[in-house]
Protein backbone atom coordinates (compact mmCIF):
# COMPACT_ATOMS: atom_id res chain seq x y z
CA UNK A 1 0.00 0.00 0.00
CA UNK A 2 1.68 3.40 -0.83
CA UNK A 3 1.08 7.07 0.26
CA UNK A 4 -1.08 9.28 -1.01
CA UNK A 5 -0.19 13.58 -0.70
CA UNK A 6 -0.50 16.51 -2.07
CA UNK A 7 2.17 19.72 -2.55
CA UNK A 8 0.71 22.94 -3.15
CA UNK A 9 2.28 26.36 -3.88
CA UNK A 10 0.71 29.91 -4.91
CA UNK A 11 3.15 32.39 -7.01
CA UNK A 12 2.31 35.55 -6.78
CA UNK A 13 2.97 37.12 -10.67
CA UNK A 14 2.71 40.60 -12.07
CA UNK A 15 1.61 39.28 -15.44
CA UNK A 16 -2.22 38.56 -15.89
CA UNK A 17 -3.04 34.95 -14.95
CA UNK A 18 -5.49 34.88 -17.65
CA UNK A 19 -2.09 34.13 -19.73
CA UNK A 20 -1.48 31.33 -17.82
CA UNK A 21 -5.24 29.54 -18.28
CA UNK A 22 -5.12 30.31 -22.11
CA UNK A 23 -1.49 28.74 -22.75
CA UNK A 24 -1.98 25.83 -20.33
CA UNK A 25 -5.92 25.43 -21.68
CA UNK A 26 -5.56 26.01 -25.28
CA UNK A 27 -2.20 26.50 -26.27
CA UNK A 28 0.54 24.30 -24.42
CA UNK A 29 2.46 23.57 -27.52
CA UNK A 30 3.51 27.14 -26.94
CA UNK A 31 4.91 26.72 -23.55
CA UNK A 32 8.02 24.91 -25.36
CA UNK A 33 9.08 27.64 -27.35
CA UNK A 34 8.93 29.80 -24.20
CA UNK A 35 10.39 27.72 -21.05
CA UNK A 36 12.26 25.28 -23.81
CA UNK A 37 14.90 24.14 -20.92
CA UNK A 38 12.21 22.45 -19.08
CA UNK A 39 9.13 21.52 -21.71
CA UNK A 40 10.65 20.38 -25.08
CA UNK A 41 7.37 19.28 -26.69
CA UNK A 42 4.06 19.40 -26.45
CA UNK A 43 1.58 17.45 -28.99
CA UNK A 44 -1.92 16.37 -28.78
CA UNK A 45 -2.79 12.70 -28.91
CA UNK A 46 -6.66 12.94 -28.73
CA UNK A 47 -9.08 15.31 -28.69
CA UNK A 48 -9.40 18.84 -28.95
CA UNK A 49 -6.74 21.40 -26.82
CA UNK A 50 -9.02 23.01 -24.09
CA UNK A 51 -11.26 20.29 -23.79
CA UNK A 52 -12.24 17.79 -20.55
CA UNK A 53 -11.19 14.12 -22.44
CA UNK A 54 -8.29 15.78 -24.58
CA UNK A 55 -4.90 13.57 -23.86
CA UNK A 56 -1.64 15.85 -24.32
CA UNK A 57 1.78 14.08 -24.48
CA UNK A 58 4.14 16.08 -22.34
CA UNK A 59 8.51 16.20 -23.29
CA UNK A 60 10.05 17.84 -20.35
CA UNK A 61 13.60 17.84 -17.94
CA UNK A 62 13.04 17.87 -14.45
CA UNK A 63 15.55 17.80 -12.14
CA UNK A 64 18.29 16.83 -15.17
CA UNK A 65 16.34 14.33 -15.89
CA UNK A 66 14.46 14.06 -20.05
CA UNK A 67 10.99 12.68 -19.21
CA UNK A 68 7.72 12.03 -21.02
CA UNK A 69 4.32 11.83 -20.17
CA UNK A 70 0.65 11.64 -21.51
CA UNK A 71 -1.99 13.35 -19.26
CA UNK A 72 -5.63 13.35 -19.37
CA UNK A 73 -7.23 17.20 -19.04
CA UNK A 74 -9.58 16.25 -16.48
CA UNK A 75 -11.08 19.98 -15.97
CA UNK A 76 -10.67 23.10 -17.53
CA UNK A 77 -13.05 25.56 -15.47
CA UNK A 78 -13.06 29.22 -17.75
CA UNK A 79 -15.00 30.89 -14.83
CA UNK A 80 -13.17 29.51 -11.62
CA UNK A 81 -9.44 29.54 -14.52
CA UNK A 82 -8.92 26.28 -13.04
CA UNK A 83 -7.51 23.49 -15.59
CA UNK A 84 -6.42 20.02 -13.88
CA UNK A 85 -4.23 17.23 -15.86
CA UNK A 86 -3.93 13.62 -15.14
CA UNK A 87 -1.02 11.39 -15.87
CA UNK A 88 -1.42 8.24 -17.31
CA UNK A 89 1.35 7.51 -19.14
CA UNK A 90 5.31 7.66 -19.03
CA UNK A 91 7.84 8.33 -16.86
CA UNK A 92 6.51 9.69 -13.89
CA UNK A 93 4.58 6.56 -13.38
CA UNK A 94 7.74 4.57 -12.85
CA UNK A 95 8.10 6.34 -9.65
CA UNK A 96 4.03 7.12 -8.74
CA UNK A 97 1.36 5.26 -8.64
CA UNK A 98 -0.55 8.21 -9.54
CA UNK A 99 -0.16 11.77 -10.65
CA UNK A 100 -2.40 14.58 -11.00
CA UNK A 101 -1.46 18.53 -11.49
CA UNK A 102 -3.84 21.35 -11.13
CA UNK A 103 -2.93 24.89 -12.13
CA UNK A 104 -5.29 27.60 -10.71
CA UNK A 105 -5.44 30.98 -11.37
CA UNK A 106 -6.16 32.97 -7.72
CA UNK A 107 -7.19 37.10 -8.44
CA UNK A 108 -5.59 38.65 -5.35
CA UNK A 109 -6.78 42.06 -6.17
CA UNK A 110 -4.26 44.02 -7.92
CA UNK A 111 -2.71 41.12 -8.81
CA UNK A 112 -3.35 37.58 -9.63
CA UNK A 113 -1.41 34.05 -8.16
CA UNK A 114 -0.67 31.31 -10.20
CA UNK A 115 -1.62 28.15 -7.74
CA UNK A 116 -0.02 24.64 -8.54
CA UNK A 117 -1.31 21.62 -6.54
CA UNK A 118 0.48 18.30 -7.43
CA UNK A 119 -1.36 15.46 -5.84
CA UNK A 120 0.29 12.19 -5.83
CA UNK A 121 0.18 8.36 -4.87
CA UNK A 122 3.93 6.66 -3.98
CA UNK A 123 4.50 3.06 -4.30
CA UNK A 124 5.49 2.45 -0.91
CA UNK A 125 6.23 4.79 2.43
CA UNK A 126 9.82 5.02 1.05
CA UNK A 127 9.11 6.19 -2.64
CA UNK A 128 10.10 9.97 -3.16
CA UNK A 129 8.05 13.14 -2.67
CA UNK A 130 7.86 15.02 -6.08
CA UNK A 131 9.19 18.34 -5.04
CA UNK A 132 11.81 18.40 -8.22
CA UNK A 133 8.45 18.51 -10.41
CA UNK A 134 7.07 21.42 -8.47
CA UNK A 135 10.00 23.10 -8.69
CA UNK A 136 9.93 22.93 -12.16
CA UNK A 137 6.13 24.23 -11.88
CA UNK A 138 7.49 27.12 -10.04
CA UNK A 139 10.87 28.15 -12.49
CA UNK A 140 8.37 27.42 -15.31
CA UNK A 141 5.56 30.14 -13.88
CA UNK A 142 8.67 32.46 -13.31
CA UNK A 143 10.01 31.87 -17.07
CA UNK A 144 6.74 32.58 -18.46
CA UNK A 145 5.48 35.32 -16.75
CA UNK A 146 9.09 37.20 -17.36
CA UNK A 147 8.45 36.20 -21.22
CA UNK A 148 5.04 37.99 -20.48
CA UNK A 149 6.23 41.13 -19.35
CA UNK A 150 9.34 41.64 -21.53
CA UNK A 151 6.73 41.08 -24.83
CA UNK A 152 4.07 43.16 -23.60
Amino acid sequence: MGVSGKLEVEVDIKASGDVFHELFGSRPHDISKIVPDIVHGCDLHEGELGQVGSIIEWEYTVDGKKGVAKELVELVDEEKKIIRLKVIEGDILKDYKSMTVTLHVVPQGDFDAIKWEIDFERFDDFGPYPTDFMDAAIKLTRDIEAHHLNNE
